[in-house]
């Protein structure tokens, strides 16, 4: 019987056109209906056996809510007739129109929650509970994009169903044990975390943006050169990183595009073309894993004047120690060239990026340390301490890459100075698995005209060891940072570019952040995930303005 087997996810949204990704039961031609007349098809492209379809809808009208229905094959698949989706409010494609006001939530780190009634090891769900107070309220306030910064699904860190699925297809005691291992295992994880009903709703009704992060892939994915000269050792990691990018293409890249893009894009025309596009996909991915630089996940969207910048902040790395750099050569100049394109034409500049450029002062210091001994400064034997501690404590954040730390405070210095300046510059992370704010100051009166937060949201659902909460908490002490300094000296690291100081958190908990936009006015809200009689609420801890 003809059906969904993923989806529908909205996925890019304009003025008058959207986009909705798919996965279908069998191959056929998938077709968007709206309410008085707008609408748009595409036929699937298959992979490993699996069938997929981008739909762009045109002819939508600005400042509208539309309500849609999926057909394939003429046979209606969205909505689903069937509890619990039957007492769900229809999906809708909400257009932007004249207000200018823009609602971004956004967060990363998502464990996929259990089935419905079962005990829940990590706390309510963030996205369920946004899930149920959209679905409760349908004509008030909701994102007009919700932005998952990496780790959407968790290759290394299954569940126990899962590991209970992989077991009847392959021998646990066998590497990768009860990690994922190739593609087909991969669909299963997006199975797990996008058809729990709440949260599969609201990915048919809100925007998302996506990118990946290291567990998408697997813990420390691209930490160093000797990470991966260790990891390319073992003979089952090639098929799992060519799975990852292929599945993180299909699923997460692919939607991020607008139809321009993807109307542009050739391997996205290749697979069209074929009836089978496992091989090119394929053979797309082991270029990718390869020559980081032969692949852009990086994007841009503007939201009225609103512009985001999504940085690929795992895989376009330089990982050659005394050429360590966050973004290869090519991907720093993008970044440069989306910031300044248009000065003056945007009031707020959001940069997402999975890892936090501003850390804990602690913390900073002993990734920037660790990265001068990685180097060798210090000798063989501190070289090989600074791995073990790199590794062994995930010290890989922009202040691992001194140099591309201080290229990135020297670019958002440029972006918000001068005639046309936005009114806020905010880098968006997660990762770290709390929250927290963090404002930069620099030296003498160099600092930008914008305001310049660090906004960070992590977990959306998983969570953090009671020991790591009060390391987090220490890290922002001034015993921390007097601690820092120590370690700073031994490295002989100067001063970087910035100061900086936490001005909100730390908050644990399984969060979502809102930064809401007007005009050149911000604010900012955190929510956290509680329980409730009626399932998971999100409860307002935190609310501040960042420009008037």
């Amino acid at each position: 019987m003809a059906g969904l087997r993923l989806g529908p996810l909205l996925r890019y949204i304009d003025g008058s056109s959207a986009t909705i990704w798919v996965e279908t039961s069998r191959p056929g031609t998938v077709e968007v209906r709206c309410d008085d007349g707008p609408g748009g098809s595409a036929g699937t492209f298959q992979i490993a056996g699996h069938h997929y379809a981008l739909v762009t809808v045109t002819g939508l009208t600005p400042g509208t809510s539309t309500p849609y229905e999926v057909f394939l094959d003429r046979t209606r698949v969205w909505p689903v007739a069937e509890e619990p989706f039957a007492s769900l409010p229809p999906s809708v494609i909400a257009t932007p129109g004249a207000d200018d006001r823009v609602r971004v939530a956004f967060g990363s780190c998502r464990w996929a929650a259990p089935p419905t009634g079962e005990a829940d090891p990590v706390g309510p769900d963030a996205l369920d509970a946004l899930a149920r107070r959209i679905a409760a309220d349908p004509a008030g306030a909701r994102p007009d994009v919700l932005l998952l910064l990496g780790d959407q699904v968790y290759a290394d860190e299954t569940s126990d169903a899962t590991r209970d699925w992989l077991a009847a297809r392959r021998d646990l005691n066998d590497a990768p044990g009860g990690q994922v291992a190739d593609y087909e295992e991969y669909t299963h994880l997006y199975y797990e975390s996008w058809l729990d009903p709440q949260v599969r709703w609201l990915l048919s009704t809100v925007p998302t943006c996506m990118v990946f992060d290291d567990h998408d892939v697997i813990d420390d994915w691209n930490t160093s050169a000797s990470w991966v000269a260790d990891m390319r050792a073992l003979p089952w990691w090639r098929e799992r990183v060519l799975s990852g990018l292929m599945s993180y293409w299909v699923h997460q890249h692919l939607g991020n595009l607008s139809p321009a893009e993807v109307d542009a894009d050739p391997l996205y025309a290749s697979l069209r073309d074929t009836p089978d596009g496992t091989d090119a996909l394929r053979a797309f991915a082991a270029r990718a894993e390869a020559d980081a630089a032969s692949v852009r996940w990086s994007y841009r969207r503007d939201f009225g004047r609103v512009r985001l910048l999504m940085v690929d902040s795992r895989a376009a790395r330089v990982l050659e120690e005394g050429r360590r750099s966050m973004l290869d050569p090519s991907e720093a100049g993008w970044l440069r060239e989306q910031v300044l394109d248009g000065h003056g034409s945007y009031d707020h500049l959001l940069i997402g990026t999975s890892l936090p450029w501003l850390l804990p002062h602690l913390v900073h210091d002993v990734e920037a340390w660790s990265s001068v001994l990685c180097r060798g400064d210090k000798g063989a034997r501190w070289a090989r301490l600074g791995e073990k501690l790199r590794r062994g404590a995930d010290l890989e954040h922009w202040s691992a890459f001194p140099e591309s730390f201080d290229e990135l405070a020297e670019l958002i210095a440029e972006a918000g100075t001068g005639a046309g300046a936005p009114a806020t510059v905010c880098v968006l992370s997660g990762d770290v698995h709390h929250a927290y704010v963090a404002e930069p100051a620099w030296p003498g009166d160099t600092g930008p005209d914008a305001r310049v937060v660090q906004l960070t949201c992590s977990p959306v659902h998983n969570s953090i060891p009671q020991s790591l909460r009060l390391g987090f908490r220490f890290g922002w002490s001034a015993g921390a940072r007097a601690l820092g300094r120590v370690f700073a000296r031994h490295g002989g690291l100067g001063r970087p570019p910035v100061e900086w100081r936490k001005t909100g958190g730390p908050w644990f908990g399984n969060q979502l952040m809102t930064l809401t936009t007007q005009g050149r006015s911000a604010a900012l809200r955190l929510e956290h995930a509680s329980p409730g009689e009626a399932g998971a609420r999100l409860r307002t801890v935190m609310e501040t303005r960042l420009s008037p």
